[in-house]
């Protein structure tokens, strides 16, 4: 080949080579961590140590995700450390799922509800998978995988048959639904109402340009919601829902995890500089403001 046509050749691969490359920078990948998923009353620390066979699952679990690129985050070394915690009791099972899930450092935690059956006519397992956002406990995928019976003990073949069944399509609805996030930022409601002895409403007359309250919530969602991505449900004079605004996954200013009670926190310094006493509630992916 002369250098003229290899020259022709390496220009007209370029533009698919640049593509290939800004198609992987801009893929970002979320971190996992597995969980197990417990029913009322088991012990979150105690319901593998009571089960080979689910601890056997959950770490094949784990490992086809790893197989496929993403980074995962060893759950029974983050659940020490917070079982070290004199706080946290088996009667306070709530708390401890929510710290483990604080503290993981994960962006997405997948609950796995892991089934073997034995018997004669031949071994399975099968497993439920669900994943959520951290932030703000959003569902954003569910796939549940069967091995199928067969003759054999090896419960760990079985698991990865049956979690190999279903796992990449599982990850690629949670990886399209991570960019999402990571592009148009997370989705939280925020609910404004009015404690019943205050005697504020959406149209009294607020700060120093004198507009309704209505009006300032509005403009101050304008300036803060990501990408100025919001939406409203609808206001009256005491109440006003904002039923899709969107917050970034990072802190534009410093780069750490932002979250649903950072916002919230926002939300509630610009209501003290309004002069304004007002309650923050957080339920899911619910902010509750009430003012006083």
């Amino acid at each position: 080949m002369n250098m003229s046509k290899y020259i022709l050749m390496l220009l007209l691969l370029l533009p698919n080579v640049a593509g290939a490359i800004a198609q992987n920078v801009n893929t970002v990948q979320p971190k996992i961590m597995v969980i197990p998923y417990t029913k009322e009353g088991e012990d979150l620390r105690t319901v593998l140590e009571d089960d080979v066979n689910k601890r056997i699952t959950l770490a094949k679990i784990r490992e086809a995700f790893d197989d496929r690129g993403f980074t995962t985050i060893d759950f029974t070394a983050r659940l020490k450390a917070i079982s070290q915690n004199e706080v946290f009791t088996a009667d306070n099972q709530t708390d401890l799922k929510s710290q483990l899930i604080e503290m993981s450092g994960a962006d997405i935690y997948v609950e796995a509800e892991m089934n073997v059956l034995l018997s004669s006519s031949g071994n399975s397992v099968k497993v439920i998978v669900t994943a959520y956002d951290v932030s703000t406990g959003a569902s954003l995928a569910n796939k549940v995988g069967d091995s199928g019976k067969f003759y054999t003990d090896d419960i760990g073949k079985l698991a990865s048959k049956s979690i190999g069944s279903c796992a990449d399509e599982f990850l690629n609805t949670i990886q399209t639904k991570f960019s999402d996030i990571v592009e148009n930022g997370r989705s939280v409601i925020i609910n404004f109402g009015f404690d019943q002895n205050s005697s504020y409403s959406m149209s009294s007359e607020i700060g120093g340009q004198g507009l309704q309250l209505s009006d300032e919530l509005e403009m101050w969602m304008e300036e803060h919601a990501y990408k100025n991505n919001y939406h409203i449900q609808g206001t009256t004079d005491k109440q006003m829902i904002f039923d899709d605004v969107r917050i970034p996954l990072k802190d534009p200013k410093n780069g750490n995890n932002y979250n649903t009670n950072k916002f919230a926190l926002e939300i509630f310094k610009f209501m003290r500089k309004l002069g304004l006493q007002v309650q923050r509630d957080i339920k899911g992916t619910t902010i509750y403001i009430t003012i006083k």
